[in-house]
């Protein structure tokens, strides 16, 4: 997704959202998935695997094309995935990149000088008995074409936008005719990866329609208002969590899984789909995912033993208690995701917005994150630096010097220092603004004189580590001057209140978020940032608008040099602070159980449960 992600150590999102990456403190490298040791013992067929869900991040809502406010990992790689596939799916193992043995698709023949693309399909079956055909993915372009302002991976310019044309000469091939020469590598990982083709049966604007056949004329979705309806039926289908096991459309599948029962809170049961046509086909007879409202109380059901959770996750606060765990007939390895994270300020809040405007307020603010210490106290090592959107782990060839140095080290001296140049005073502990006017010594356009910088920031409940930070940021803060007044929320709550907005909407009123990860590189696989920092973009959730960002970004998709490019972005973007950079944990501290095998943490954290199975 992109993607915001949750991690289960420390929530995150891919919104895309969503995304934390980590590794520990001795190696960015991908650990062992469980049992690689083990003995070898008698495999099962059938049987039942339970998944423990992050604290407060179950998933919520279905229909793959989605909106930024459920644009999360928890949504898309850890539930959507396991019945809709995409085009391509990403990961080879633990590996980063495409896996074209998984997907639907052969890889893309890109011609025309990069200007055409056809892509072929392979055999897939919907679980109604219809095939997975071109016509599929042409639904998928007309509803995304139409409905793409409430896509969550929607930059303006970028896909759709780029797309002059798309048509299906036959059952299984799509052609694709762009408006310009892109770099192939770039469209392959970023804008097919995006595809999800929808089954012809959910074409439709109400459940009292009878499902159409692919061969039906007129369909809704071939006008652009047809389409508006029907997304909007889907859409409002997508929110009604209680029908997701038993509707007429969310049963339609084509992956490896289809619901059995789901709560609203969040447990979700899998059977095998009988229909799948794909690789591994699944071995287990069930598979649970389990909600937590606490990673605390994750912890309390994995450490009680009796096997209630198969695949689970050790708090960074409970590791002492790893050996215990381990006793009870778990392996416990590290879960490494492709991602950076940060927290998101608003832009376009009416009070507080045009304070954040200003670079130095956001460089004060950056000073005061001591994120080395972050890592070694709070995370106890498991975690990385983010020092800009280009992920340090995975060990990986994208990130330059800028993303492995700290351009704005942890110093109260230094926030304070940048605030006082600038126009700002202590007034009774708080800077407050004394010399208004947008000079180089002055606040800064938009700030009033008396103007308090006093922020409030909420933050992911539920996970110790998330509240240590935040708990440290509010100290550092107070000694600069800077009140920053803290509450927190579950993280489908905090994504949620972190929308992108105007500054005319009353939900523009929130000022700082931290769901507790910032962003996961899937479906958006290559690190160059549209989906969260373009104007305009989908999950540009704090409302970034700089035109030489647009740039920077426009220059990574259609550079010769890609790598270049992507270092003028990454250099930009480390000093221009369009957020607040934080310490990358580990996506989470794995507990799998020695009974379960075949597991593979994948890079960008999507659950193949179909690969999995038990031993005696």
């Amino acid at each position: 997704m992109t993607s915001l992600e949750e991690s289960h150590t420390q929530t995150i999102t891919r919104k895309r959202a969503s995304a934390l990456v980590g590794t520990t403190a001795a190696a960015a490298m991908l650990l062992a998935a469980c049992g690689s040791s083990a003995p070898s013992t008698s495999k099962v067929t059938g049987g039942t695997a339970t998944f423990a869900e992050g604290p407060g991040a179950n998933p919520n809502y279905i229909f793959p094309l989605t909106p930024s406010t459920n644009f999360s990992v928890d949504n898309l790689a850890q539930f959507q995935i396991l019945m809709y596939r995409p085009l391509y799916f990403f990961g080879n193992g633990e590996a980063a990149g495409v896996n074209y043995t998984d997907s639907i698709a052969n890889p893309p023949v890109f011609s025309n000088n990069n200007k055409t693309v056809t892509v072929t399909l392979k055999h897939y079956v919907w679980s109604d008995g219809e095939q997975v055909t071109s016509r599929d993915v042409i639904f998928w372009m007309n509803l995304l074409k139409a409905n793409k302002a409430n896509w969550a991976a929607y930059v303006p310019g970028a896909f759709p936008d780029n797309v002059v044309s798309y048509s299906a000469p036959n059952a299984t091939t799509v052609v694709f005719q762009l408006n310009r020469s892109y770099n192939p590598t770039w469209f392959t990982y970023n804008e097919l990866s995006q595809i999800t083709p929808l089954p012809i049966a959910w074409d439709r604007t109400s459940l009292s329609q009878p499902a159409p056949k692919p061969t039906a004329a007129n369909l809704p979705d071939t006008t652009p208002s047809g389409a508006v309806a029907v997304y909007n039926f889907l859409n409002k289908q997508a929110t009604s969590l209680s029908t997701y096991a038993t509707s007429p459309i969310w049963s339609v599948v084509d992956g490896p899984w289809k619901l059995a029962s789901f709560t609203t809170e969040g447990k979700a049961v899998f059977v095998p789909n009988k229909s799948y046509a794909g690789p591994n086909k699944p071995l287990l007879s069930k598979f649970v995912e389990l909600p937590f409202t606490t990673e605390s109380a994750e912890f309390n059901v994995l450490r009680s033993g009796g096997g209630a959770i198969s695949y689970g996750y050790i708090p960074v606060t409970d590791l002492s208690q790893k050996g215990t765990i381990e006793s009870a007939g778990y392996n416990v390895t590290s879960w490494i995701d492709f991602g950076f994270n940060y927290w998101v300020i608003n832009f376009n809040n009416p009070t507080v917005g045009p304070i954040f405007k200003q670079t130095y307020v956001r460089q004060a603010l950056q000073h005061l994150v001591d994120q080395p210490a972050w890592i070694s106290t709070f995370l106890k090592g498991y975690a990385v630096p983010s020092y800009s959107p280009v992920p340090l782990a995975p060990a990986n060839s994208f990130a330059d010097s800028s993303s492995r140095n700290n351009v704005f080290p942890y110093s109260v001296s230094a926030a304070k220092s940048l605030l006082t140049s600038h126009g700002w005073k202590l007034v009774n502990g708080v800077m407050t603004c004394q010399s208004p006017g947008t000079g180089a010594t002055q606040c800064g356009a938009g700030i009033s004189s008396g103007e308090t910088l006093t922020f409030n920031l909420q933050y992911l409940s539920g996970v110790t580590a998330t509240q240590q930070e935040m708990a440290a940021f509010q100290s550092a803060a107070a000694s600069a001057g800077i009140r920053i007044n803290l509450s927190s929320g579950t993280f489908n709550q905090v994504i949620t209140n972190a929308a992108p907005c105007k500054p005319t909407q009353a939900s523009c009123s929130w000022q700082m978020e931290n769901w507790g990860g910032g962003w996961e590189y899937s479906p958006d696989n290559y690190p160059t940032g549209g989906e969260i920092f373009a104007t305009g973009a989908g999950s540009n959730f704090g409302n970034w608008n700089d035109p030489t960002t647009n740039t920077l970004i426009q220059a990574t998709h259609t550079a010769a040099n890609g790598q270049a490019a992507l270092n003028a972005y990454q250099n930009y973007m480390a000093r221009a602070l369009p957020v607040v950079f934080q310490p990358a944990a580990n996506y989470q501290i794995s507990a799998i159980s020695t009974k379960l095998r075949g597991v593979t943490q994948n890079a960008y954290l999507n659950l193949t449960p179909e690969q999995w199975y038990l031993v005696k």
